[in-house]
């Protein structure tokens, strides 16, 4: 479970940041790739990374500002001359379907995948392959959304020595009691796997927040995730700009982190009035509130470890 950044800059690409673009690797997981957003140029920045568009099958989109869009008609294009047959499902605002098929059409594009659309409302919006997802409404200049990506708890480890101590010996008999709820032995004993397997490893949680006006609305929905990414458009002293512009500072992303009681803070979504010198700024004022936090660079990656 990884975050690859492919875009992290706000509004518009500069030489330093390409526009917003993040993708959830879950290849170990499911042998899938989840892409949030997906700025101009998205297709531009995968050719720098290992990923391979067939790989994505599910996109979704916080909201249908142009760089965080913009990038959707050629990458879905380009992942049909790449081999992809499986079915894309973006989950995006209301608009988000006429956006791409009129971009399609108009363009003459033909794919060579079937194609879907699932337009959000608050809620839970997959569950599927031991994950859930669900999104909340932002406070944003349209309608803007966050996702929560919470990985289903897994069965705990079998207790070998305790099946030793009741004349289990090891074989094909622990894979059995370990996949089902009851096994009957040769001898005729039926063991129930509750009594032989240690308590379930917590799954993972990744909240993504798309643009939005930090607020303590969002605190329940972030609450103890293992990683929160926020965007932190402009610094802390920035307060009414980013007030008037329906967007967060690098203060007000921290606060949000520290009430919600997440362990790791990434920022992103940085404006490109902030340069490379800038940067040790930004992050010294989140982490005076936050210290566990982070900003991320186009290409940044980050492994989610297991609890």
């Amino acid at each position: 479970m990884e975050l690859l950044f492919l875009g992290t800059g706000a509004g518009v690409p500069s030489k330093e940041r390409n526009v917003t673009a993040i993708a959830l690797m879950l290849l170990q997981e499911i042998n899938s790739i989840w892409l949030f957003d997906c700025g101009e140029a998205t297709q531009h920045q995968i050719l720098h990374t290992s990923i391979k568009p067939r790989k994505v099958n599910k996109i979704f989109i916080t909201h249908l500002h142009g760089d965080h869009i913009f990038g959707l008609p050629g990458f879905l294009s380009s992942r049909s001359f790449q081999g992809g047959e499986d079915e894309l499902i973006i989950y995006g605002p209301k608009g988000i379907e006429e956006y791409v098929r009129t971009s399609l059409e108009l363009s003459g594009s033909h794919l060579t995948y079937p194609l879907s659309f699932v337009e959000l409302s608050e809620g839970i919006i997959v569950e599927e392959e031991g994950f859930i997802v669900s999104c909340k409404k932002l406070d944003h200049g349209i309608p803007s959304y966050g996702f929560r990506i919470e990985e289903i708890n897994k069965p705990g480890e079998l207790q070998v020595e305790k099946l030793k101590s009741d004349g289990i010996n090891p074989g094909p008999v622990y894979s059995l009691i370990k996949e089902n709820e009851t096994t009957t032995l040769e001898d005729g004993r039926m063991i129930h796997r509750k009594d032989y397997i240690g308590p379930d490893k917590p799954g993972r949680h990744i909240v993504i927040l798309g643009d939005t006006r930090s607020t303590e609305l969002n605190q329940d929905f972030v609450q103890a995730a293992d990683l929160l990414v926020h965007e932190a458009t402009f610094d802390k002293e920035s307060y009414e700009l980013a007030h008037n512009y329906y967007h967060s500072t690098t203060a007000q992303a921290a606060d949000l982190a520290k009430a919600g009681k997440v362990k790791k803070l990434v920022l992103t979504h940085v404006s490109s009035r902030y340069q490379k010198q800038d940067l040790d700024q930004l992050l010294d004022e989140a982490r005076a509130i936050f210290p566990n936090t982070e900003i991320a660079h186009d290409f940044f990656k980050l492994s989610v470890p297991s609890h």
